[in-house]
């Protein structure tokens, strides 16, 4: 009897055999043509990005180019040789630090308003014009005021991460709050629970999935500004590591520092994931 794949062996495949496709299709965009003289070229930009007196129709990395950068760079990750020449793990976790220092810092101030605002009309109404108007704000805006007045560029992004990272957590806590179901709140008032236990035994975890909803988007966002904000005013992560690799004119480093970006994106957000799973209320 022929045993049927599951559902998960047939995603699996499926995402294998696109993987294999992106790939075939990088080669065959990637292939050398006839190579032309190129008289005109200088010569230190040609060596710069790997040639001699000659150039291809294409100077993009191959995917065997990528393949032995991976292997390089992940083979000893955590080296220093100096402000410019540090590992991928050294630049990624200064990324993360930062990450989570302004990322700590909105959770420490979202929440709680996030808990009054859903909690009081009162304060709903008085606060939501701020938040409405502040929202849409760019946070590398903030950038140039943050540098001006912190007068720190580390300290500035973790400024930033903390603006992009409030919105998020603020909105979603306040819904998550105002949207707790009437009856458990009449109970515990019936029963005369105090304010505090009740917003820590009967708000919180009927609020949580929604809290850890916006703090999934807050870390997503926060992860995507720190690579601008590294490039602006950086002097290491990963976003410092981008745009010092495109100054060398390393393209293969420019795409295997995108591919780690992604990596542990991904990570960011499939941690956020299993928390939201562990407190989703199951009937």
């Amino acid at each position: 009897m022929k045993k049927r794949l599951s559902l998960g062996q047939k995603s699996t495949l499926l995402s294998l055999a696109l993987f294999g496709v992106i790939l075939l299709i990088w080669q065959l965009a990637t292939l050398p043509d006839a190579q032309v003289v190129a008289a005109d070229v200088d010569p230190e930009y040609a060596a710069l990005m790997g040639g001699g007196t000659t150039t291809t129709a294409s100077s993009f990395p191959t995917p065997a180019a990528m393949g032995q950068t991976v292997w390089e760079k992940l083979s000893d990750p955590f080296y220093d040789n100096g402000p410019n020449d540090k590992g991928i793990g050294i630049q990624i976790a200064h990324s993360l630090v930062r990450v989570l220092g302004g990322f700590l810092l909105a959770a420490a101030v979202a929440i709680p308003v996030g808990f009054l605002i859903g909690n009081s009309r009162v304060f709903y109404a008085a606060l939501n014009p701020y938040v409405q108007v502040l929202k849409p704000i760019s946070p590398l805006a903030w950038m140039p005021l943050a540098l001006y007045t912190i007068k720190d560029a580390e300290a500035s992004s973790i400024f930033v991460i903390f603006i992009c990272s409030l919105w998020p957590m603020l909105i979603n806590t306040a819904l998550g709050v105002a949207n707790v179901r009437r009856d458990w709140l009449d109970v515990s008032r019936t029963l005369e629970v105090n304010p505090l236990r009740k917003a820590f035994r009967v708000i919180l975890p009927a609020a949580a999935p929604t809290i850890l909803t916006g703090m999934r988007i807050s870390m997503g966002i926060a992860w995507l500004v720190i690579v601008a904000a590294e490039m602006l005013v950086g002097s290491s992560g990963i976003g410092y590591f981008v745009w010092n690799e495109w100054n060398n004119l390393s393209l293969t480093n420019v795409l295997f520092a995108i591919l780690m970006i992604g990596v542990v994106g991904m990570a960011l957000d499939s941690i956020f994931g299993v928390l939201g799973k562990r407190v989703a209320y199951q009937e």
